[in-house]
């Protein structure tokens, strides 16, 4: 299924973007360090930011699919360059799951993310650093009054 994705130069080395099935807008400015304001994601930002994002949303499938607790799930990522070519050169990440998960499940979400389709597609010599921290407690169950 093909997803159309739509973008206008806006000037000021910005590009407005619009998601077709949704109708989402969002711009992109180039970074500081490429002769951009840093106003906005940049380019490179969104591909670093679609890992962290693809990593989570297919183990949030996958957890509710099997009624695996998932609540509260986060995760840091660092987008880091190279200059000669330009392009990225390492996404270390870290996700924070929930503590309260058993060895299979730990194992079974860690290859779900692991196997996710931005990470299949970025190029092998991009260095992905992922880290699973088991630090999220569950949400503390409402009282009744």
């Amino acid at each position: 299924m093909a997803v159309e994705i739509t973008g206008r130069y806006a000037g000021n080395l910005k590009v407005d973007l619009r998601h077709g099935p949704s109708g989402a807008e969002m711009r992109t400015a180039a970074p500081v360090d490429n002769n951009g304001d840093g106003s906005s994601f940049s380019p490179t930002d969104l591909l670093a930011a679609s890992l962290g994002a693809c990593m989570v949303t297919v183990m949030g499938i996958y957890a509710q699919k099997n009624g695996i607790p998932f609540d509260g799930v986060e995760f840091h990522l660092e987008k880091h360059m190279r200059a000669d070519p330009r392009r990225v050169d390492r996404l270390p990440v870290t996700l924070h799951m929930p503590a309260a998960l058993d060895e299979r499940q730990r194992q079974t979400l860690e290859n779900v993310a692991l196997t996710c389709p931005v990470h299949r597609s970025l190029l092998p010599d991009i260095e992905k650093d992922v880290r699973f921290v088991y630090d999220v407690e569950a949400p503390a169950a409402a009282s009744v009054s």
